[in-house]
This record gives structure tokens, C-alpha cells and sequence, in this order.
């Protein structure tokens, strides 16, 4: 007999299928052990601390060449970084509006948003104690705090009309690389509230590819645009290795100098396990 009832219907004639004891102690170790397994395949935060302790291990960001990197073949690929998917977010890429180069993306959940950047590191050196000093002294606004990833810091930023944003920066050195996220909102002043669990959850399950191009220390690793996983899949199958060969004719993506607004472009996308649309601003 099939599931849920479907199938060929027995004959009255039939004997009934003898019911046999349940086991409840065995049903509920299976559960448990269920429980269990969802609960590691879900990220867990560290505690606020000066350091961040356990990327690579138990925690991300994530290289793509770590032992225990979480299967990523259903992220947005944007290059330098494959995003995971959460339901009800928004992606925005930023890119340069007069060579399309693309240089960072910005995600929106509820009224929080991250700001995702990824550098180059030395081999041997971490590179965020060095931004964040530089940082601090260029901004006498600026604090360091015990976070979730480690120190972060604090940093008002004032915007026209004479307001101050406040917002939250965070960074992770991985190998050969930095990932900097840039917190506004709720996300960057309530460490309690859902949308700053959600967006740290999706800063830390990212995953890093920084790739074997020679780059200098801080530039950004090179990004494309934003390929789904079905159509990296139909590259695969194509025979494309990586499913990335059809990037091979983008341009160089290292930022060349300051942008303003004038020079940047945005494309929205809706990330959810659904269908994705796109437009350009």
C-alpha cells in the first residue's frame, strides 16, 4: 500500500496485516537523534568575545576549501563569496555604472541591513585588527566592543538631512582573506532582536572563495554577477568548469579609486527558495 493511503484497495477477503508493538523507546532516540542533526546543521553564534574563535571549525564564515564547509551548492554565487538563502530577504548587487564591475551586495531583512565586502589578505597575517585601527583613527565617532564575531566596532555615520545611521562593523580573517559585514538597523543597536540573530546567521554561513589570482593585501576579490544554482548547475553539465567559464570575459574587478553615487548601480534581487527576479536602478 502506498503512503498516505494510495494504491491498490485490498479485498474484503484479505487478512489485515498483523499491527505490531511500538517500540517508544526506540522512537524516541530516533527522534532525538533527528533533533540532534538539525540542530549542528544549524549555525551557531558564538558568544560576544575579543575574540572569534572556531572559523573553519565550528562556525563561518566559511572557506570553500574547509574540512567541514556546509554543502553550498544552493547559493547565490557572486564570485568572491557564495550566499545562503533565507527566506524573506532581499539582495542588492553594487556595482560601477560605467563598467558594470561589480564590487559588494547589500542584504535587507526587515528594517536591518548588511553590507558584504570581501578582501584579500597576507598568508601569514590576519587584516582586521589593521582596517579596524584604521578605522578607529579615521573616525573618533567609533568604538570597540565584545561581539559575536569577535571585537567590533561601533560606528554613527551621518547621511543628508542631517541624520545618524548607526552601524555595526564586523570583520573575519579567513585564509587569505578578510570578510568585512557592514550592520545598520536593528541589526547594529539591539543584539536581541530576531532580524540581528537572522542577519549574523547569514553572515556566518557564507562561504568564501578567494581563488589563486595574485592580489594585493585590502583589494577586493574579484565578483561577478549573481549566478543561481540551477544555472551553475547547466554550466556544469555543459562541461563549464566550476559552471564559471562563461565569466571569463568580465573585466577586471579591482576598484579603481573612490566611487560616489553617481558611479555605483544597484540590482535587486529577491533571495528566497522561490522564484528570483531582477532590475536595474
Amino acid at each position: 500500500m502506498g503512503l498516505f493511503g494510495f494504491g491498490k484497495k485490498k479485498s474484503k477477503k484479505e487478512a489485515e496485516p498483523a499491527i505490531e508493538p511500538v517500540d517508544e523507546d526506540k522512537v524516541a532516540a530516533e527522534a532525538a537523534n533527528a533533533a540532534a542533526k538539525a540542530e549542528s546543521a544549524e549555525t551557531v553564534l558564538a558568544e560576544p568575545s575579543s575574540e572569534y574563535q572556531g572559523r573553519g571549525e565550528e562556525r563561518g564564515p566559511w572557506d570553500v576549501n574547509d574540512e567541514d564547509v556546509p554543502d553550498y551548492d544552493d547559493y547565490l554565487d557572486l564570485g568572491a563569496y557564495y550566499l545562503p538563502f533565507l527566506q524573506g530577504i532581499q539582495l542588492r548587487i553594487k556595482a560601477n555604472r560605467a563598467t558594470q564591475q561589480v564590487l559588494g551586495s547589500t542584504i535587507t531583512f526587515g528594517s536591518s541591513s548588511l553590507e558584504i565586502e570581501a578582501f584579500a589578505a597576507p598568508k601569514t597575517l590576519g587584516l582586521w585588527d589593521d582596517v579596524r585601527g584604521d578605522l578607529l583613527e579615521a573616525n573618533k565617532a567609533a568604538s570597540e566592543v565584545d561581539g559575536v564575531f569577535g571585537t567590533e566596532l561601533k560606528l554613527p555615520v551621518n547621511v543628508k538631512g542631517g541624520k545618524t545611521v548607526n552601524t555595526r562593523i564586523v570583520g573575519v580573517d579567513g585564509p587569505r582573506w578578510m570578510l568585512r559585514g557592514i550592520f545598520s538597523g536593528k541589526a547594529a543597536i539591539d543584539p536581541d532582536s530576531p532580524e540581528t540573530e537572522a542577519l549574523n546567521k547569514f553572515f556566518a554561513g557564507i562561504v568564501v572563495e578567494r581563488g589563486e589570482e595574485p592580489l594585493a593585501p585590502r583589494d577586493l576579490i574579484p565578483m561577478h554577477p549573481p549566478v543561481a544554482p540551477a544555472e551553475r548547475k547547466a554550466a556544469a553539465e555543459a562541461g563549464e568548469e566550476n559552471g564559471k567559464e562563461h565569466f571569463k570575459d568580465i573585466p577586471d574587478n579591482k576598484p579603481k579609486g573612490p566611487l560616489s553615487q553617481d558611479q555605483q548601480t544597484e540590482v535587486k534581487t529577491t533571495l528566497s527558495r522561490g522564484p528570483m527576479f531582477s532590475e536595474v536602478r
